[in-house]
């Protein structure tokens, strides 16, 4: 995870940019039937107006202390429970299996390999309910957009610069003071090949929080995605060793090789 604790500071500050997607994931766990997690629960701006909606608590998952601590005090504040959970979404682990599970604000592309987000899509497979659903949203590069910020210094919330580094698909905030934090933008065809390995299936692809179609304009991608019911057992593996032993298992030529592409039904 990219991810440095010195941008907890001013966090309110560099999401306030992204608030229409509080009513999207709200939306989707009012429809949930069981428990609810938030990846990179962050400072609880989402997960604190879905446990207020649904009148019950968050399972929050993240890697900052600093963040947690925020969270907590917010949920206090604003009398809800949130159960939060310093730990990696890499390594995620639920008590009981999950109605919904999402992450907001990008947070996925703090995962820098196509191994780490497939680690985590498994997870989440592994952690979801038959129905259960796994939303996420990311932004789409855009090439003039990058061409028009890379190198430019912005003043709020704190003096930082945008640097792109487009042969590795990377973007880095860097802050006056040295403290760096990197994302790793993916493609459309990128993100469903990850729920074709995790086997999840794709419910809903949007351009945007008000459910707007996804078309070659858009310039984010808002994903809905659903664990099938009636999957065989076994079919939701707990790790990807467990993974790989099942893809060489059925494909022992193509390992790493997404079975749709390789004839699956």
């Amino acid at each position: 995870m990219s991810w440095n604790e010195a941008f907890a500071d001013h966090y309110d500050e560099w999401s306030a940019g992204m608030t229409a997607d509080i009513a999207f994931y709200v939306e989707l766990a009012s429809r949930a039937d069981g428990p609810l997690v938030e990846l990179a629960i962050g400072n609880g701006r989402v997960a604190i107006p879905v446990a207020q909606a649904t009148g019950q608590p968050v399972i929050g998952v993240d890697t900052s202390p600093r963040m947690l601590e925020q969270a907590m005090i917010r949920a206090a504040a604003a009398g809800v429970r949130l159960e939060l959970r310093e730990a990696d979404m890499r390594e995620l682990r639920l008590d009981q299996p999950a109605a919904l599970i999402y992450c907001p604000f990008r947070a996925l592309l703090h995962l820098n390999t196509w191994a780490d987000r497939r680690r985590v899509f498994e997870r989440v497979a592994a952690s979801l309910q038959p129905g259960g659903r796994f939303a996420w949203n990311a932004f789409v590069f855009d090439h003039h957009t990058a061409a028009d910020l890379d190198g430019t210094r912005q003043l709020g919330p704190v003096p930082h610069t945008i640097r792109y580094a487009v042969g590795d698909n990377r973007i880095d905030l860097v802050r006056d003071d040295g403290a760096v934090s990197s994302l790793w933008w993916a493609t459309k065809n990128e993100w469903l090949g990850l729920l074709d390995v995790a086997d999840l299936e794709l419910e809903a692809l949007h351009g945007g929080f008000a459910g707007e179609p996804f078309t070659e304009d858009s310039r984010e991608y808002v994903f809905v995605a659903r664990r099938p019911h009636g999957a065989y057992s076994g079919r939701y593996i707990r790790s990807s060793a467990e993974a790989r032993i099942r893809l060489d298992t059925r494909f022992p030529a193509f390992p790493d090789v997404p079975r749709r592409w390789l004839g699956r039904g």
